[in-house]
């Protein structure tokens, strides 16, 4: 096994360099880029007459535009010719794709990520300030859902067809079909200050007096902000797994084996936990890394609007938008190796279900 962990470590990097590449390329063609926006802004009268720009090359220097009184006498935007080449210059598009890629990837495996070009910050410390709330998020989230499916569906395989199978069964799809963010708003009118009760605060993770408050205070204060988004984005995301989970144990329960293991006498207990577990979990296993990835960053996106969480779903989101580039390609690269990485222990923890698979020997 550890020949294969290897050989993954070794191939994570042309991996992330592959698909950067290709977003890179993709990007290119994407119209409306950050010159473009900020030469809208410009023509429109939207922007301050005197409009701020960061650089978004390796200097990392900032300029001030200058745009003098109206855009009636200017070129064929409207401005002046040199006020656009300056922008180019500004944002590093006076350079080929290729000299711009080349610069991206040496400065990636140096961990500089680059300047935001609107919030003229590093990606880097934007990054690490908005990971903890996805992370928080995510891993409470992450945690409940499999906490509750699998010893759902675990259940309603052993009790299939029973009343308990039927009725667990309509509330999962009444969940499921009621979309997170409306879910979330529901919470919000009912437990946080809107109609009814006043439970639970709707917005932020943390009190503003914080850091006066003791160690248990302070855990309690987060928990007790986590409380409405972390079941808004829970209440959607079980019924896929425990479904899956259910059927899963079906299948196997039926199986040859099975019948040999009761046959010889050993309690359901031992049946369903020391021969099916270990097969029915190897599905559930395999759509970890996408449900953890989709959790964390993009599945919270909404959830990050409606309770003014500032976390990695709402920071990409935004960049896109804006078409900030740094960021978007820097979170683009977290997100990719948090992927490969997560892949990579799916891979492991197959391995500690099930010891019969060697990963090595595979042809």
């Amino acid at each position: 096994m550890s020949s294969y962990i290897l050989k993954r470590l070794i191939l994570i990097l042309p991996t992330l360099f592959g698909i950067i590449l290709i977003n890179f390329t993709i990007v290119q063609f994407a119209p409306g880029g950050p010159v473009e926006q900020i030469i809208a802004q410009l023509t429109t009268g939207n922007m301050s007459t005197t409009a701020g720009i960061s650089g978004g090359g390796d200097s990392g220097v900032s300029a001030k535009v200058d745009v003098g009184g109206g855009a009636e006498n200017l070129g064929s935007y409207g401005l002046d010719p040199e006020l656009i080449a300056d922008l180019q210059r500004q944002f590093g598009f006076d350079k080929p794709a290729h000299e711009r890629f080349f610069d991206m990837v040496v400065n990636y495996l140096q961990l500089d990520f680059g300047v935001s070009y609107f919030q003229d910050r590093q990606v880097l410390d934007l990054v690490v300030e908005r990971m903890p709330v996805s992370i928080s998020l995510g891993f409470w989230s992450l945690l409940l859902i499999y906490s509750i499916s699998i010893p759902l569906g675990i259940s309603k395989a052993v009790r299939d067809g029973s009343n308990f199978d039927f009725w667990t069964s309509t509330v999962i799809f009444i969940g499921f079909a009621i979309p997170g963010f409306l879910f979330a708003i529901l919470l919000i009118v009912v437990f946080a200050g809107g109609n009814y009760f006043d439970f639970f605060p709707s917005r932020g993770l943390m009190s503003e007096n914080w850091k006066n408050l003791s160690w248990v205070d302070q855990i309690l204060d987060y928990l007790w902000h986590l409380t409405l988004p972390v079941t808004a984005l829970t209440i959607g995301g079980f019924a896929t797994l425990t479904m899956l989970t259910k059927n899963s144990f079906l299948e196997e329960i039926s199986k040859q084996f099975v019948l040999t293991a009761r046959a010889k006498g050993l309690t359901e207990k031992r049946v369903l936990y020391g021969h099916v577990f270990r097969n029915a979990m190897l599905i559930v296993i395999a759509g970890f890394p996408a449900a953890f990835v989709g959790i964390f960053f993009t599945g919270s996106l909404l959830i990050e609007v409606i309770f003014s969480l500032d976390g990695m779903g709402l920071l990409s989101y935004e960049a896109v938008i804006k078409r900030d580039y740094p960021i978007l390609f820097g979170t683009m690269f977290c997100l990719t190796l948090i992927g490969l990485v997560m892949h990579l222990i799916s891979d492991i923890v197959y391995v500690l279900v099930d010891p019969r698979i060697d990963f090595e020997t595979r042809n």
